[in-house]
């Protein structure tokens, strides 16, 4: 009989897959020296983040059946190569000086690894830890928050003493290295290992158990998208402006405000495993109304706080819903709709990062341009958060009736036996 393996080392394999591709947060390291070195707009260089996100996002969405067909360990693999394959062309693409080569290797094939690399790990720890799925998410998806706090120096040291294209030679193959070593532990957990934790651990029955496509036809699954969708698009349109508006409404100083932005990568990271641990303990709906009303709060009150010090802690504070938004969507859709396809429904739910990612940036800085100040931006995003706070509590309705149907079954099942 094949020993079960340990699922604390299936949730560190999980973090040296996140830790490698959350590197992508750390891509502006490369921006000034690409710029410098090759003469390319600032325009021209973002645009490859861009593309790698949206990538992300797309093969999240399409690619969620593969996971769930083949398993973790296979697509682990297939995120592996492809980002592993990205970063080292990317090298190629910095050596040919060809920016539209960079597209394809960092945008478009590293972005695919990026999408395959973060559903496989959450899908599958979400079935080897049905006890504590907020926790075990929370851990992996904390790597991919970290992962731009700890890559971005080493980068920087590359870039100084090897040149770029060397530094993204040797990050490629470190970062396969990792991966291919971690996907190669991941596996599902065995026939009836849940029952094993619902004899000796109180354990809340998943209230469906739904294919994918039998769950984008559902109104929960579009209440989740909007959650995230408004929960992102606000997050990273604060993320995108962070170092200006702290210098325009609290008046920091422009190292002040970089100083802070290098602490949100922080709270960014602790927020998703706080967040997450604590919705084990009081549920994802309770957790995600939280979320918004702190947010509503603190979008409308930010434009009065002047002092600087409360200014940075009530960022902080908005960072890490930002960071615990991420982490708890997962086990909210093994709440909701089992583990039957969660792999491929997490896919599904991602496609609303991509389009937070494109439109946050673009809407902050557009009502800022319109304006001239953020206090309406702010203000704005808070109402959009109001919109938030009223479908987490519209969801509960469709939950309640699950569970009263749940309830239901379970008795005429009693009757008849």
């Amino acid at each position: 009989m094949e020993k079960t393996k340990n699922r604390w080392l299936i949730a560190l394999a999980a973090v040296g897959i996140h830790i490698s591709i959350g590197s992508v947060y750390a891509w502006s390291v490369f921006t000034n020296p690409l710029i410098e070195e090759y003469g390319w707009s600032l325009s021209s260089v973002s645009l490859t983040f861009s593309i790698a996100i949206l990538f992300l996002g797309l093969s999240a969405a399409f690619m969620g059946h593969f996971v769930e067909k083949y398993g973790p360990r296979k697509s682990g693999m297939v995120a592996a190569s492809f980002f592993g394959v990205g970063m080292v062309g990317s090298g190629l693409a910095a050596t040919l000086e060809s920016l539209w080569f960079l597209y394809f290797t960092y945008g478009v094939l590293a972005g695919i690894g990026l999408g395959i690399g973060y559903i496989t790990p959450v899908s599958t720890l979400v079935k080897w830890f049905p006890d504590r799925r907020g926790l075990a998410t929370g851990l992996a998806i904390m790597g991919f928050g970290f992962a731009a706090m700890i890559a971005s120096p080493v980068m920087a040291n590359l870039i100084d003493s090897v040149s770029i294209p060397a530094t993204f030679f040797i990050l490629g193959a470190t970062y396969f290295v990792i991966m291919m070593a971690s996907a190669v532990y991941l596996e599902k957990p065995p026939e009836g290992y849940m029952k094993e934790f619902s004899q000796d651990k109180k354990k809340t029955p998943d209230l469906s158990q739904l294919t994918a496509n039998e769950a984008v036809k559902t109104r929960r699954f579009w209440y989740l998208w909007v959650m995230l969708f408004i929960n992102v698009t606000c997050g990273i349109a604060i993320l995108s402006v962070a170092s200006p508006m702290a210098q325009e409404i609290a008046g920091l100083s422009a190292a002040a405000a970089a100083t802070m932005v290098g602490l949100m990568g922080f709270f960014n990271g602790a927020g998703r495993i706080a967040w997450a641990s604590i919705s084990d303990y009081i549920g994802r709906p309770n957790v995600y109304t939280t979320f918004f009303i702190i947010q509503v709060v603190a979008f409308f009150a930010l434009p009065g706080i002047t002092h600087a010090i409360l200014f940075q802690v009530v960022v902080f504070l908005i960072i890490t819903c930002y960071g615990g938004g991420f982490s708890s969507i997962p086990a909210y859709i093994g709440d909701l709709f089992g583990t039957k396809q969660l792999g491929a429904i997490h896919g599904y739910i991602l496609t609303a990062w991509a389009a937070a990612g494109l439109a946050g940036p673009i809407l902050a800085s557009w009502i800022r341009e319109v304006t001239t100040s953020y206090a309406l931006t702010l203000s704005i995003f808070g109402t959009m958060f109001v919109v938030a706070l009223i479908v987490s509590l519209i969801i509960r309705i469709d939950i309640k009736q699950l569970k009263q149907a749940q309830g239901s079954t379970a008795s005429a099942q009693k009757l008849s036996s």
